[in-house]
């Protein structure tokens, strides 16, 4: 396992038609207007230079150790990651991006899939929560886990790895987390190859019969910095194909699994 931050300027030179970053199709099928008419693996431009900024503190750097007993994991947040992570169905041997992957409760589920063969790379603003994950890897024997502080909305895509781009990206309760949670997302799509997947796991009111627990909803994301109204699965709906979804505590939360198309 290895852990690193993400602070350098990089300069892409590739000339291959990838996502555009501005409405998450390739290079053939968008239809804005870029400075080059063809961006590169990353969906940058080559000719731009690109500088993350690395943003601390966050909402978990005193609560981090307790964290996975205090977010009402098991009880209830838990069937979310589940559902994502079958959904996706990873053949062994995936390298997967987990952005906003906090104490790493994604990963024991992720390696019964990919295996000792695959990869995780976790990212996270916090210190903090990062050390928790970094237990729990540690503990758990897991060597093909790197992790790598930084803001996802602003992490430059080449940081996260080597020239291999993902299999498949998943943010689980984490992307409502993020103002320009926009910016995390088109993060994850450009790091991911085309026809890999991309997975989205977050919350909103409870809906039907469950519309009566909205208040405690409300309550437990204020706490935890989310915003309920935020709903950050709706460009996969949108943008990618392919998209199965899933639902769970009284619609509470929303599983969106969709994959990047490769045309």
């Amino acid at each position: 396992m290895s852990v690193r931050s993400a602070d350098t300027n990089v300069v892409h030179d590739s000339s291959n038609p990838s996502i555009c970053p501005e409405c998450f199709y390739s290079g053939n099928q968008c239809s804005h207007t870029h400075e080059s008419a063809r961006f590169d693996r990353f969906g940058t431009y080559p000719d731009l230079e690109r500088t993350s900024q690395m943003k601390r503190p966050t909402p978990y750097t005193t609560s981090a150790r307790l964290y996975d007993v205090i977010s009402f994991e098991w009880p209830v947040y838990r069937s979310g990651r589940a559902a994502a992570i079958e959904l996706l169905s990873l053949p062994n041997g995936s390298h997967v991006l987990d952005i906003g992957c906090g104490t790493g409760l994604n990963f024991s589920l992720l390696q019964q899939q990919i295996g000792p063969s695959g990869s995780i790379t976790g990212v996270d603003a916090s210190a903090q929560m990062l050390g928790q994950a970094r237990r729990r890897a540690t503990s758990a024997g897991w060597s093909n886990v790197t992790l790598i502080e930084a803001d996802a909305t602003s992490v430059d895509p080449a940081e996260l790895g080597d020239d291999r781009r993902f299999d498949a990206a998943i943010s689980t309760y984490a992307l409502s987390l993020m103002a320009a949670w926009e910016s995390a997302l088109k993060t994850m799509i450009v790091a991911t190859r085309p026809g890999g997947d991309i997975a989205v796991v977050d919350m909103q009111k409870p809906t039907g019969a469950a519309a009566v627990w909205t208040p405690l909803a409300r309550l437990a994301c204020r706490l935890g910095g989310a915003d309920i109204d935020a709903h950050p699965w709706t460009p996969v709906e949108r943008r990618l194909t392919g998209v199965r979804a899933a639902s769970a505590r009284g619609g509470h939360i929303q599983v969106r699994v969709g994959t990047i198309p490769t045309g």
